[in-house]
């Protein structure tokens, strides 16, 4: 009996990996809190601790400076925006299907997460590696789902180099909306004529093949 006992434990007993990344994931929400509310100029050692209910010195056993989990704080929120997106717009068929799901997703991450904004646009001042990793990471995905649709005949047959602009134009056109629509609270209200007249772009000039010589 005191076997099985022992072995039951075992079974429910975490490595040291997964403690250190659960402790590195509830630093990094904690960072995320804390420039969310503060800004980075004001997101201390102390409040970032004390946010995640953690030891000082733990947080040097993750990283070497404030400096340095600023450096990663906005790629790791990408990356869980991203994969919130893939989930939401998982089933689409079509690049119209797959675009309205995607835009609609990344205003639901921002109603989970509100203060990612702050955290993205300050990064540029204040944690511009992190910001240039960000937009790498976000460009290149949007960058092949365009030349996918594209070589599948639901876009234009634009050439590479016209679809880069393109991806930050998309990209763009979130942001600002968001920007837009947030309220005194920090919350975003996308109002769904913003969906309509955004599709409506899409349909009536991306999807439009190039005319015949």
């Amino acid at each position: 009996m005191a076997g099985m006992a022992t072995g039951r434990t075992a079974v429910g007993k975490k490595t040291r990996m997964q403690r250190s990344e659960e402790v590195r994931d509830t630093l990094f929400q904690a960072a995320a809190e804390v420039v969310g509310e503060y800004g980075y100029i004001d997101a201390s050692i102390t409040r970032i601790t004390q946010r995640a209910n953690l030891a000082q010195g733990t947080f040097y056993n993750y990283f070497a400076s404030r400096q340095e989990i600023f450096d990663e704080l906005l790629p790791v929120l990408g990356a869980k925006m991203l994969a919130h997106i893939r989930q939401q717009a998982g089933g689409a068929k079509t690049f119209l299907e797959k675009e309205e799901l995607s835009f609609r997703a990344f205003f639901s991450f921002l109603k989970r997460m509100p203060y990612f904004l702050r955290i993205l646009n300050e990064a540029e001042i204040f944690a511009p590696k992190a910001h240039r990793q960000h937009f790498r990471n976000i460009t290149a995905g949007y960058l092949r789902f365009l030349q996918n649709a594209r070589k599948n005949g639901e876009i234009a047959a634009l050439t590479d180099e016209a679809l880069e602009p393109l991806v930050y134009m998309l990209i763009a056109s979130r942001g600002y909306l968001a920007l837009r629509y947030t309220d005194e609270n920090g919350v975003v209200n996308l109002p769904e004529e913003a969906v309509t007249v955004y599709l409506q772009l899409l349909g009536d000039g991306l999807t439009q093949r190039a005319p015949k010589g």
